[in-house]
């Protein structure tokens, strides 16, 4: 009887230890859930300044480092082009071929991203370090595109879409 109980404990522990490649597989290269810090998306992400309290977005993951599967106001996850160990949370504001009319500290009034890079903006327009800081950033430094709020329940069916930060900043470039 004992030999027969840590028979089925040995299996269901192997069972279940087979399924961490897969779950790691999954979080890494298609979905996971990232807390986002900060005030450069408010009003959209951490709107209670009070409470402190932090929003918690559903990362998609799978082919967003390809500007194709990007949208204009889509809100992503990168890496600082100035420190890969750190993460900004920023909206798309401009797609490869696009001219964007810049802002204070970009050096130049109008820049013409090229191909494979996006311009990102946060929210928040005057605590914001986005590409009017460091320019176009590279899709391969997208880390995923926040789709949903998953935390706090309070916030579940707020429209990601809804950007309330600079209006149309890009001219749409047709590429040559």
């Amino acid at each position: 009887m004992f030999q027969a109980r840590s028979k089925r404990v040995l299996q269901s522990t192997l069972i279940a230890l087979s399924w961490i490649p897969v779950f790691l597989t999954i979080n890494n290269n298609v979905v996971h859930i990232a807390q986002v810090k900060g005030i450069s998306m408010q009003p959209t992400l951490n709107p209670q300044t009070e409470t402190l309290a932090k929003d918690w977005v559903l990362l998609w993951k799978f082919g967003v480092k390809n500007p194709v599967n990007l949208s204009r106001d889509d809100i992503v996850l990168f890496r600082a082009p100035t420190n890969p160990r750190k993460i900004y949370c920023k909206r798309v504001k401009g797609l490869p071929f696009d001219t964007i009319e810049t802002k204070f500290p970009y050096p130049k009034p109008q820049v013409n991203l090229p191909r494979g890079h996006i311009w990102v903006e946060g929210d928040n327009l005057f605590h914001s370090i986005d590409s009017n800081t460091f320019g176009p950033i590279s899709s391969g430094l997208v880390i995923g595109k926040a789709v949903s709020i998953v935390w706090p329940p309070s916030r579940w069916g707020s429209d990601l879409k809804l950007s309330t930060g600079r209006d149309c900043i890009s001219k749409r470039a047709i590429p040559e």
